[in-house]
């Protein structure tokens, strides 16, 4: 373990055996890609004309936010965007400012993003509050919890702190969960998000067609995965905390895109908050951050099961998680037009195969790697 400012101490690269062996590129220890659209300047929507000609929707949230708000003249620019179809804006008048949802009905729902905002807050954990709804449009109108997220921010210095506040809120958020309250992550569920994996990256993103025996390779090792994400002891589960979706706040953090929420594996989200889709961390800050999960969830009062369970249940509801966000990031670009998430496509090709050596029993999935994935991974596969 390393204490705070000490996160390079024990700095090292991907695996030997990944790296050496299957000889995949290496990147620096710490890597981070580039978040979309954070800090991009305010422009004042105070002509509706011009608006309406460049984003009719944009247009329609700032005047249905304006009138919810009284407002007469305000700046208003977008603040972030994510790989769905929604949108957010800030709306800025003197020094208060809100943040406006675009979700269009024909595409998204809003109403699953109020009824778990409602949950986390009563919970205990710092997520926008709800200030006026439009469902019929897809407008919501929330509080504003900042311009930086955490990915914006963390570095070596201050990982310990940050990732402390985001464990915190994360079992706060984990012992309140009930079931029969939000959707199971169910068999149904999880296979749906593991066949991403050859239906997107390999068959339409890579061009592999697997072979019968392929197939049954790759069924043997979702099987396995499927059992041990069902054998875990269930939680509420946000599916992407990580610091790209953690506001720096008072209280620290703030939560947000957590509409996807499940009842599922309790190591699905702390895997995911230290082997980030945009920030790559060594393995011993990875291994910091497990343990200090584990340990204040057991103080906590959290079913967690012994560290050595513990550990392998984050690796292999990890690979799951892996496996489908290099399906997602394939069909974003193919389906969706949005190619800048292929970019980071390699990480999760170094996520599964630093994971592969320590589980003989997903050998399969390995061998799969290495004849299909590795080959074309130097040439941005």
């Amino acid at each position: 373990m390393f204490g705070p400012g000490q996160a390079g101490a024990g700095l090292v690269t991907p695996s030997a055996y990944a790296a050496q062996t299957l000889g995949y590129p290496s990147e620096p220890p710490i890597h981070k890609s580039k978040p979309i659209l954070t800090g991009s300047p305010l422009q004042s929507f105070t002509e509706p004309v011009a608006v309406v000609d460049a984003d009719p929707r944009a247009t329609q949230a700032y005047a249905w936010a304006s009138g919810v708000l009284g407002l007469t003249q305000a700046s208003f620019a977008p603040a972030s965007a994510d790989a769905s179809f929604r949108r957010y804006f800030r709306i800025r008048a003197g020094a208060q400012s809100w943040i406006v949802m675009d979700a269009p009905p024909q595409q998204e729902d809003c109403r699953p993003f109020v009824r778990i905002a409602g949950l986390l807050r009563e919970a205990g954990v710092h997520v926008p509050a709800i200030v006026a709804e439009d469902h019929d449009n897809g407008f919501l109108l929330l509080s504003d919890l900042g311009t930086q997220t955490v990915l914006d921010v963390i570095d070596e210095a201050n990982a310990d702190a940050l990732f402390g506040d985001a464990i915190d809120a994360l079992i706060v958020w984990q012992r309140a969960s009930r079931p029969q309250v939000l959707p199971p992550y169910d068999e149904a569920l999880l296979r749906r998000e593991l066949n991403l994996f050859p239906d997107w990256y390999l068959g339409r993103h890579l061009g592999v067609e697997l072979d019968a025996a392929g197939r049954e390779a790759l069924e043997s090792v979702f099987r396995q995965l499927i059992e041990n994400a069902l054998a875990q002891p269930p939680v509420y589960v946000h599916r992407d905390y990580m610091p790209r979706n953690l506001m720096l706040s008072r209280p620290n953090p703030g939560v947000l895109d957590f509409q996807d929420a499940v009842y599922g594996p309790l190591a699905y989200d702390p895997i995911s908050l230290f082997k980030d889709a945009f920030l790559s961390w060594p393995a011993s800050r990875i291994e910091w951050g497990l343990r200090t999960y584990h340990r204040r969830a057991e103080l906590a009062g959290l079913p967690v099961p012994a560290w050595p369970q513990f550990r392998r249940d984050c690796d292999w509801i990890g690979l799951q998680r892996h496996l489908k966000i290099l399906g997602i990031f394939a069909r974003l670009t193919l389906r969706d037009g949005k190619p800048k998430y292929l970019a980071d496509t390699p990480r999760f090709v170094r996520y599964v195969m630093d994971v592969l050596p320590d589980h003989p029993e997903l050998k399969p999935l390995a061998e799969l790697f290495e004849r299909h994935v590795l080959p074309r991974v130097g040439s941005g596969a």
